[in-house]
């Protein structure tokens, strides 16, 4: 607000370099021009709907909130918020695996994600392949969560 940014949650088209059209998906259509304009396409962090998930894991977003050191940690999935958090988790001494279900970061190159993982497995980061996890649980209440996958 004090550096004069305004949002819009919209679909977004360019008109030209200054010019956008926003759409926001219920039929409000308005033109906005602007010296600098910024398109920010990120999505959000989802669960993956299994037994324990709410209860027993954390989004990414979720991490920058924690009030002490996460301990040892799972990361499911391997895209790049995934492989980012991973990464900062090991070089922070945290012993963390990746849970990959297929390939790394989908959508990208394969030989230079093949290199990241690569380095990553150099840094202490380790990786179980082909797997999904299926449940979350905790059967001692003060103890560790169980993760079960396939």
């Amino acid at each position: 607000m004090k550096l004069k940014v305004k949002y819009f949650n919209s679909y977004a088209s360019f008109v030209d370099a200054h010019t956008i059209q926003l759409d926001n998906g219920k039929g409000k259509i308005e033109t906005v021009t602007a010296k600098d304009i910024v398109i920010a396409t990120g999505g959000r962090p989802t669960y993956p709907g299994i037994p324990g998930d709410k209860e027993f894991g954390i989004t990414s977003d979720d991490m920058f909130m924690l009030n002490k050191p996460p301990g040892k940690t799972l990361v499911v999935g391997a895209s790049y918020v995934a492989l980012e958090c991973a990464g900062f988790l090991s070089a922070f001494g945290y012993d963390t695996s990746v849970m990959v279900r297929s390939i790394f970061l989908r959508g990208f190159d394969q030989q230079m994600a093949d290199k990241i993982a690569q380095h990553m497995a150099v840094y202490h980061t380790k990786f179980i392949r082909s797997a999904t996890p299926s449940k979350l649980e905790r059967p001692d209440p003060n103890g560790p969560i169980h993760v079960t996958y396939v």
